[in-house]
């Protein structure tokens, strides 16, 4: 915060942020005659869209008193945006000016009062937030006084003789060293201890809690060759210190971290070993290619191929000397790019080839690294001197604990990759001195760049589609499909360091439709045309810090304005060979990922004519979005280091993982998922392995293609054993250490192996004679033919072998449990083409009263389709024993006891859903790392166990009982919703932009928190029957006595689940749609029936008025009418939202929202009580109306803004953004939403 005074004295404290879109209308009133003199007349919400950095001050009551917008290139249209450099180069005398070191100002707007003040801290901010920036440029016409509040930071730039430059307007400049000066780097002297001891104090007293009060003292006394200290200096004030060592422990690093890329760090040498043995071809064997990676991003030695340059020039200013620099260049498997895939940890690191260097170390380290948080930005300055230091050596490393906040210097370097098996406590950065030359240089690709763009990518996996590319825009400038295609290299000391190809975006309606790019961005500003698709993004790694400068060029040259990366599924077949091959880019932690949206499942038959275009209802192969645009290049992430390991892919997990990768605002580096068969959503498309087991509906294989959590989680494949809190590692399979900082448990609970109760069926034993304390645990060992379904590999696993061995053979297949699997199982065995008479179904005795339909109509149509398809089914049995006859190891026959007779049946393959709980080695690893554990792990209502650094979540626990509320877990709520506040949770502690958290109330810690998610379940029953039922959350009861319950509620049901149109809706006393049970031959719409759950009746067309009135025969065709679709737009929670709002407005400003108003005189009152008087009832009547105008606009705006999604609705003139005006006849008696809860 700064205090800037008035021209009459007054004193505002201010502070800077960046403008945004609810800033436009104090902009807008800000302008004055002299704004539009100085600037021209403007389009405010369209610049600020468009401009690369907006900057907003505001005062103590967060009144924004001043703002300014600028853009890499000129205002007033002077030359073209792409060629402004040489227009100035040619025109003006001592120019500087380069893309990278050089913004313009196109907007400032500030109270009259305060505007001398404001524009120079708006300059002091920029020049903080943009390190590399040296000059702020302004074009005004000629003719025109500027503003005493920018004449006062602005001065004229003289043009050259002869200049070609248009007379009528004047170039003028700020130059950074008035407003921020580069600090003066000297050698540390004992002297500066005074004024260094406070900065480091600050920042951490544990040096001096180890070292002892003098430890400055002694790094300043004790310097040497091998040991240097400087400092940075400022007004003859030391502000900024950094200790050195040129001695690095380089064998520790290269057992910890993938250092190919830098060459080991060492110095060539001829007995350098870097060869590696020939990797598998990725088209033959994309799986065996991942293995030699240990995280996603590695780059391995083959893909560090150098350039040697002896001809490498000194820097003009003479600061900084390269010579013989070499140049590691980036693998297109990625800098920063996990890799589609999943690697093994149990095989990756001990059979993967690691070069051996034999040369002499070529790096020096920061030991101590400290400096004012005033000057934090100006860090970087102190490397230019310090490579001056050690002039043998090109890197420069340091290395950060995992949990230390990222500050300002490291953001310039490279992160080191660690190998998966490091337990090194640090992370790894390394800046090369060819990093400081400030002469990078992108420009438009020509044919003689060819061969430089050859050197620099030949090793690339990619290489030869990159090379294709940039020939056919050398040629054509278009591809075989008319598609424009641009080229860009990036260029220092006149070597190629990097390559770029972009193409049109030819699909942006299926994007804007389908992607929330309207998170980032005003659709409607910007034209088709500047919308790009980025195919190559290839840049040399000691550039890296350089890479959003790269996009900023490729967008200002290519006069684009956003760019769009997408990430394919690792299904998809030949992705490297079809038209979806993109070369893996090592700017995607530059760019932002794209949540996808929800999209309405939409009856085209019903809709005719009135249906939405083919770009927005198609069905497309799904893949990740990621995206840039102009604001995005000067706006930085977050990077978090801290390591977050979470054990189990459950939904819980994959939600909470999701949450966290689509921060855009942040970037973790270090999440790591433990899973036995890695990340879910390998099917491909149309799969039916997933029908074995009901399905939840939290994600499926497209939302798993749509977040691409492989691009941003490393996966180690294998099975939790045992965790080590005092040294904060899991261990996996085989003895493997994952260490961590937080550690998330998320394992759920599973079906297990079931145990047989031994009972002799020879001696007639009942159920009641079985032995209740019979073992819990099978410990034998299992057979072959036993199947136990946890997830879509398993299930798969399963499809497989029973095409194989059963199919097409003879014998049964028994289906074993009383959940609602056992039902889906054997459709998919129906299906399979299994004879119903082969397949035998037993289901023990219930635990409870509740069945798992819950339905006595659906119970009798899936025992009528059983019965059909000669499924034989059995009641109460349990099972007794199994026996492997004359096939060891597999399950020939198994017997069962019943409440009378006991009974036996031949097996070829045995399928169990019997008893489903936590894994037995997921429950020794929690019970021998001392974690409380009561049946199930035992947290917190912020999902903490006994130890701060584990949290769990999910099925596998339950609450405390302090809370007193034993019957509620985790299980009886949505788990994509617990995962979500799971990671909220986590956030609050990991991201340093939120604002602290305010001590909760007393006693308010006491109460369990109750989601409001739904609760969904569905699945294929036997007969072909689809299954969806969505419920709020509870404490299962038996639907006979719900209904006997006085304030139940309405029940609705239409058609008859014999018949396969069975559809029911349970609307609360509240009039709130609280359950949805679907029992049809058809497919369902399942999005579009979720969409209705917590609704307010009357939302749904009046429904309950219809249903007592009989004008409601089928649920299934009155929501597929139109008038529902806008029901089921993603954006709809924001049209209520808004409603909301409107009725809460109306009742603040007037005493009284609609509801009183819906009254009239008299009605309802009793003789006595007095009419109100004229007045009163006029400016309720007033009021009313007023409301009923501004909800009825906001609900036309809602549908003129989604005319892509709902163009079934008729509007008034002036229509909708392309989508037709005509709409179908309107329903009966139609109920325009009033509310979010419809009263």
């Amino acid at each position: 915060m700064t205090a800037i005074t008035s021209s009459r004295g007054n004193t505002e404290v201010v502070s800077a942020r960046r403008t945004e879109s609810h800033d436009v209308p104090d902009i807008i009133n800000l302008i004055s005659n002299s704004t539009k003199t100085t600037f021209g007349r403007i389009n405010v919400t369209y610049l600020l869209e468009k401009s690369n950095l907006a900057v907003t001050l505001c005062n103590e009551k967060k009144e924004a008193i001043a703002h300014a917008l600028f853009l890499d290139y000129p205002n007033w249209n002077i030359t073209d945006q792409s060629d402004w450099e040489s227009f100035l180069h040619e025109n003006y005398i001592n120019n500087k000016c380069t893309p990278l070191n050089t913004l313009f100002l196109h907007l400032f707007v500030a109270r009259e009062e305060y505007a001398a003040g404001c524009s120079q801290e708006i300059v002091r901010t920029i020049f903080n937030v943009v390190p590399e920036l040296q000059f702020v440029l302004l074009f005004i016409p000629a003719d025109e006084n500027l503003d005493p509040a920018l004449g006062n930071i602005f001065e004229e730039m003289t043009t050259m003789p002869g200049s070609t430059v248009d007379p009528n307007f004047t170039l003028l400049v700020c130059h950074r060293h008035q407003y921020c000066p580069q600090l003066y780097i000297r050698k540390a002297r004992l002297e500066d201890h005074d004024d260094l001891l406070p900065i480091l104090t600050c920042h951490s007293e544990t040096l001096k809690e180890i070292y002892g009060d003098y430890f400055l003292a002694d790094l300043l006394e004790t310097q040497d060759e091998e040991n240097q200290a400087v400092v940075g200096e400022d007004g003859g004030t030391a502000v900024g210190f950094m200790s050195l060592c040129s001695q690095v422990n380089i064998s520790l690093l290269h057992e910890c971290f993938d250092l190919g890329p830098f060459h080991g760090l060492c110095k060539p040498h001829p007995d350098d070993i870097l060869k590696m043995p020939q990797e598998p071809n990725f088209q033959e064997d994309e799986d065996k290619s991942k293995q030699g990676s240990p995280e996603a991003e590695s780059v391995s030695s083959q893909n560090s191929e150098r350039i040697s340059d002896p001809d490498a020039a000194v820097q003009k200013d003479g600061v900084n000397t390269v010579s013989h620099t070499e140049l590691p260049l980036d693998d297109v498997r990625g800098k920063d790019f996990k890799f589609s895939a999943t690697p093994v940890l149990e095989t990756e690191e001990e059979d993967a080839f690691r070069p051996v260097y034999r040369g002499a170390s070529n790096a020096f380290c920061i030991r101590l690294f400290c400096i004012d948080e005033k000057h934090e930005t100006r860090s970087l300055d102190l490397l230019h001197y310090v490579f001056q230091l050690f002039p043998d050596k090109d890197f420069c490393i340091i290395v950060v604990p995992h949990l230390a906040p990222e500050f300002h210097l490291i953001q310039s370097f490279v992160r080191v990759v660690p190998f998966s098996t490091s337990t090194f406590n640090h992370e790894l950065y390394v800046f090369h001195r060819a990093g400081l030359l400030k002469s990078f240089n992108v420009r438009r690709a020509t044919t003689n760049d060819i061969l430089g763009v050859e050197m620099l990518i030949k090793t690339l996996s990619l290489n030869e589609s990159i090379l294709n590319d940039l020939k056919m825009f050398t040629l054509a400038r278009k591809d075989p499909d008319g598609t424009p295609v641009q080229a860009f290299v990036a260029e220092a000391l006149d070597q190629i360091v990097g390559i770029s190809v972009i193409k049109d975006e030819m699909d942006i309606e299926y994007i804007h439709s389908h992607y929330n790019i309207e998170d980032f961005m005003h659709f409607y500003h910007h034209q088709r045309e500047e919308h790009g698709h980025l195919y190559h993004f290839v840049l040399n790694p000691i550039f890296h810090h350089y890479t959003k400068h790269f996009l900023k060029e490729i967008l200002r040259l290519a006069h684009k304005s956003s760019l769009y990366y997408p990430v394919y599924p690792q299904y998809v077949e030949g992705k490297f060979q079809n038209p979806c091959a993109h070369s893996l880019t090592s700017a995607l932690h530059y760019m932002v990922p794209v949540r996808p949206r929800r999209q309405i499942v939409y009856p085209l038959e019903e809709l005719g004519i009135n249906a939405p275009s083919e770009q927005v209802s198609k069905d497309q192969l799904g893949y990740a979005l990621n995206y840039i645009n102009r604001k995005l290049t000067l706006e930085s992430k977050v990077s978090i280091n801290t390591r977050i390991v979470v054990v189990g892919a459950s939904n819980v997990g994959i939600s909470f993982l999701e949450t966290l990768i689509f921060c855009p605002h942040l970037r973790f580096n270090n999440l790591t998922l433990i899973s036995i068969h890695g990340l879910p959503g390998k099917n491909l498309p149309g799969s039916k392995h997933g029908r074995f087991l009901i399905n939840s509906h939290c994600f499926n294989d497209q939302d798993y293609a749509q977040m691409s959590l492989c691009s941003w989680v490393n996966v180690v494949v294998g099975k939790m054993t045992g965790i080590n809190r005092a040294a904060k590692y899991v261990v996996v399979s085989k003895g493997k250490k994952v260490p961590y900082d937080h550690l998330v448990l998320c394992t759920g609970q599973q079906y297990q192996v079931p145990c047989p109760t031994g009972a002799d069926i020879s001696k007639l034993p009942t159920n009641r004679e079985v032995a209740r304390r019979r073992p819990q645990r099978y410990a034998g060992k299992v057979p072959s033919n036993l199947f136990v379904l946890r997830d879509d590999q398993d299930c798969s696993k399963a499809t497989r072998w029973l095409q194989e061995n059963i199919v097409s053979a003879e014998g049964n297949v028994i289906v074993y449990g009383n959940t609602i699997d056992i039902y889906t199982t054997v459709e998919t065995l129906l299906s399979l083409g299994i004879d119903g008479s082969r397949i035998h179904l037993v289901q023990p005795p219930l635990s409870s009263h509740v069945t798992c339909l819950n339905n006595s109509a659906i119970e009798s149509a899936v025992e009528e389709a059983l019965a059909q398809a000669g499924v034989s089914v059995y009641y109460e049995s349990i099972l007794a024993e199994w026996s492997e006859g004359d096939h060891p190891g597999r399950m020939t026959w198994a017997s069962f006891t019943t409440n009378t007779k006991p009974f036996k049946l031949h097996c070829s393959a045995f399928f169990s859903f019997a008893n489903r709980t936590v894994d037995y080695e997921t429950f020794k690893a929690i019970n021998d790392a001392c974690l409380v554990y009561d049946g199930r792990l035992v947290i917190d209502t912020n999902f903490q166990t006994n130890d701060n650094s584990i949290r769990a979540a999910g099925p596998l626990t339950k609450f405390s009982n302090r809370y007193f509320a034993n019957e509620w877990t985790h299980s009886n709520f949505s788990s994509k919703e617990i995962g979500f506040h799971l990671a909220v949770s986590m956030l609050n502690l990991l991201d340093p932009t939120l604002e602290p958290l305010s001590e909760p109330q007393k006693d308010v810690d006491r109460l369990i928190p109750l989601y409001k998610g739904c609760k969904i379940k569905g699945g294929v029953l036997p007969g072909g029957y689809n299954y969806l039922h969505v419920s709020k959350p509870e404490i299962p009861m038996c639907l006979d006595i719900q209904l006997a319950q006085p304030n139940y509620g309405t029940e609705i049901i239409t058609g008859e689940a014999r018949h396969g149109n069975y559809f029911r809706l349970h609307v609360n006393e509240y009039s709130m749609v609280e359950s949805i049970t679907c029992f049809s031959k058809e497919p369902l719409p399942v999005s579009n029936y979720v969409c209705l759950y917590g609704q307010h009746e009357r939302l749904l067309n009046d429904l309950c008025s219809r249903w007592k009135e009989k004008l409601i025969t089928d649920l299934y065709s009155y929501f597929r009418e139109p008038w529902s679709m806008a029901i089921y737009h993603d954006r709809f929670i924001d049209l209520k939202n808004e409603l909301r709002q409107i009725l809460m407005t109306s009742e603040v400003g007037g005493g009284a929202g609609p509801g009183p108003l819906l009254g009239r005189p008299g009605d309802g009152d009793s003789a006595d009580e007095e009419a109100p008087p004229p007045r009163q009832l006029l400016e309720r009547h007033l009021a009313e109306i007023a409301f009923e105008r501004r909800a009825a606009g906001r609900v036309r705006a809602y549908l003129r803004g989604h005319g892509r999604h709902l163009p079934m609705y008729a509007l008034p003139a002036g229509g909708r953004r392309g989508a037709a005006a005509a709409a179908p006849a309107p329903p009966p008696r139609p109920a325009p939403p009033r509310s979010t809860d419809g009263t």
